[in-house]
């Protein structure tokens, strides 16, 4: 039952993938996509220190921090397994770029709150959704339930910390997703062999 839920994963992801790709070529913000991102963007700067915070969770230090907690808990595999598609996962993110090349939320609309220091290059697909979920999916593989929903938990809360940041768009998030996803079910299939 895993590997058609896993399937299920890949084959939805690559759907988001195909048809966000196509909507970010456009360069423009639609009216709903928008409204999505005033709502989180603006909200209150109350939460902006655990925000930060968890956000970190796709940064590319998040897949060392991760390795390394695997590694000193005797999870070699699972330590290796989780560099190496966290890693595969940011490069692979950094080469989509430039082939969509969708710019920043402050490059596309007024009244950005830009909360973080400004993000500079490219939007789409954000690599910190990509890279989040990616871990969230590999590295936990053989844990308790539980543990997994937390981890894809920390994955949400971590791409909308991206927009609430003001560093992506909803969109630039969803191709994040897609494409970590999609990496993270494909690993956790050759894993189970």
């Amino acid at each position: 039952m895993a590997a058609v839920l896993r399937w299920a994963v890949i084959a939805a992801s690559l759907a988001v993938l195909v048809g966000s790709w196509r909507a970010a070529l456009v360069h423009r913000v639609s009216p709903s996509e928008e409204r999505l991102f005033r709502v989180v963007n603006t909200a209150t700067d109350a939460i902006q220190i655990p925000v930060f915070l968890v956000m970190q969770a796709g940064s590319f230090g998040a897949v060392w921090v991760i390795g390394a907690l695997l590694w000193f808990s005797d999870e070699r595999t699972g330590a290796v397994v989780s560099v190496i598609a966290g890693t595969l996962v940011w490069v692979g993110v950094k080469l989509v770029k430039p082939l969509v090349g969708r710019g920043r939320p402050q490059d596309l609309l007024d009244r950005v709150r830009v909360r973080d220091t400004t993000a500079s290059g490219l939007g789409y697909p954000s690599g910190h959704a990509a890279v989040s979920l990616t871990l969230a999916v590999v590295a936990t593989g053989g844990t308790p339930p539980g543990v997994q929903l937390g981890a894809l938990l920390v994955a949400a809360v971590t791409g909308a910390a991206r927009v609430y940041v003001g560093a992506h768009l909803p969109l630039d998030i969803a191709g994040g997703f897609a494409i970590g996803g999609a990496l993270g079910s494909a690993v956790a299939l050759g894993l189970a062999g």
